[in-house]
């Protein structure tokens, strides 16, 4: 059994030339490395993890008269206050 790796070596002014092209092979599963002043940087997807959960909504109900702009949230010295928004002019 073999184990084949591709490794895309750049410097960094190329590298910033091709980002986008790179974060596509990075998410394929080539590692890249960038090269800067003699210190290499690997790119490396990761996939999965905490940001791909969903998270928990922060509020489970939303008034419809704050969805549709009639009122708003001001911040004072005794904290959050509901308010009704100005109409501009």
């Amino acid at each position: 059994m073999y184990n084949v790796q591709i490794v895309t070596h750049l410097k960094v002014a190329e590298a910033r030339a091709r980002f986008g092209e790179l974060l596509d092979e990075a998410e394929n599963g080539t590692t890249v490395v960038i090269e800067r002043r003699g210190v290499r940087f690997r790119l490396v997807a990761e996939t999965g993890g905490p940001s791909a959960t969903p998270q928990k909504p922060l509020f489970d109900f939303v008034d419809a008269g704050v969805m549709s702009g009639q009122w708003t949230w001001k911040a004072g010295a005794t904290g959050l206050a509901f308010a009704a928004r100005r109409k501009r002019r």
